[in-house]
């Protein structure tokens, strides 16, 4: 993946949290329409998953990693994040009429991108490295939920329940993979 590649990931990314914010939001245009069915359900749901500091860390770290050395990962995260929070902040104001703070956000983005695609790139490495390396993101998931549990408040607390367990599923499957792949690596390395 190429830098190129990085903005039109964190574009689409961006864009579509922001319709999934306007879609499970009954006070909007857009969830207005759709409040009674089946879709603001979904919506909310992928709304959680997607308006989430963790799915936006995993966005800068799965981009790191496409592009393979550190040094590139650390400038397509950075490309990702700030793409994404723009793509994010046009559509939010373009569906909802609303103000934005997205300087803020790219003031924290660009950074944190800088150093989460840099961790991406370095998944790729066996040892220690890459463990802790695969390790952020699900880790990471798991502390998001529990010091900031997706949708607290919720009416529907089912939605959350929902999105809660997609996100710890996913980390618990993540960090499966990451430990079974330094266990095989410290094996090889054992037997060679």
């Amino acid at each position: 993946m190429k830098i190129t590649g990085a903005v039109v990931a964190g574009s689409v990314f961006g864009s579509l949290t922001s319709l999934a914010n306007a879609v499970s939001s009954p006070y909007g245009p857009i969830g207005a329409r759709v409040a009674a069915s089946a879709g603001a359900g979904a919506g909310t749901v992928v709304s959680l998953l997607l308006d989430a500091g963790w799915s936006w860390a995993a966005l800068a770290v799965v981009v790191g990693w496409a592009v393979a050395t550190p040094a590139r990962g650390a400038l397509g995260g950075a490309a990702a994040l700030t793409a994404a929070t723009v793509s994010y902040y046009v559509m939010d104001a373009y569906v909802w009429h609303a103000g934005t703070d997205m300087v803020v956000w790219l003031v924290v983005g660009v950074p944190l991108g800088l150093v989460l695609g840099a961790v991406g790139a370095l998944v790729r490495r066996p040892g220690l490295t890459g463990l802790f390396a695969a390790l952020v993101v699900p880790v990471g998931a798991a502390v998001q939920m529990v010091v900031i549990p997706p949708g607290e408040g919720l009416i529907d607390a089912r939605l959350a329940t929902t999105a809660a367990g997609i996100v710890w599923a996913a980390a618990a499957l993540s960090a499966a993979w990451a430990l079974g792949r330094f266990w095989r690596w410290r094996r090889a390395a054992a037997a060679a």
